[in-house]
């Protein structure tokens, strides 16, 4: 199968069983804290895309010399940071396509249940119901457009501040779980590129012997 076929795929599948297991996880705390605090997990996934967006943005917007320059250095993440700049494509695809997109469908779909939620105290009919609905959809959109275009700002202006910190937090998954979690893609390309070792026939020995 085609590598990038094959990538997309996968995105696509991780993508559905997160969005159903956020999905399904907040629909039941909606259903148990109630009103108010389900509009604070409405919140906190709207700001789960906002930051997962300013991370993809700041990917691609740095520069690799400074992570460079602090990695020499042994600054604790730069080594992180580094592979995410080298991994750019595949950094933004995750956060700004396959994140932002799950927690704008999960998002639009708590504002609806908390639409229906508002709806039923006062037992109103279909018309109330479209207009709470629609209101609410506007305000998550608008949340999450305003959010974004702040923090595309912050991402271009902050862009080797904001992937230092989140290579930091990669390290210390890292160091938690002793896996590496982004593999640098330029030493995957120079062990590719290196192919077998060659082996000394017994007519290069013999060469070797004469001369």
């Amino acid at each position: 199968m085609n590598p990038r076929v094959s990538r997309a795929l996968s995105v696509a599948v991780v993508t559905f069983f997160m969005a159903i297991a956020i999905s399904f996880v907040s629909k039941i705390l909606l259903g148990r804290v109630g009103l108010i605090l389900g509009l604070f997990v409405l919140l906190f996934i709207v700001g789960i895309g906002v930051i997962f967006d300013v991370i993809g943005t700041a990917t691609t917007a740095a520069k690799e010399q400074p992570l460079n320059a602090m990695a020499s250095k042994k600054v604790y993440g730069a080594k992180q940071g580094l592979r995410m700049i080298r991994s750019a494509d595949r950094v933004a695809s995750f956060c700004n396509d396959t994140i932002g997109d799950m927690t704008g469908t999960v998002s639009g779909a708590i504002g609806a249940a908390i639409a229906l939620e508002l709806v039923s105290w006062k037992g109103a009919g279909s018309v109330c119901e479209t207009v709470v609905s629609t209101v609410i959809i506007g305000i998550i959109a608008a949340l999450t457009v305003g959010g974004k275009a702040w923090g595309k700002n912050a991402a271009i202006s902050e862009s080797e501040k904001i992937v230092l910190a989140v290579g930091k937090v990669l390290a210390w998954l890292e160091d938690s779980i002793g896996l590496v979690i982004l593999p640098d893609p330029k030493a995957a390309n120079r062990k590719k590129g290196r192919g077998p070792a060659r082996t000394r026939t017994e007519g290069d020995l013999n060469s070797g012997k004469t001369s």
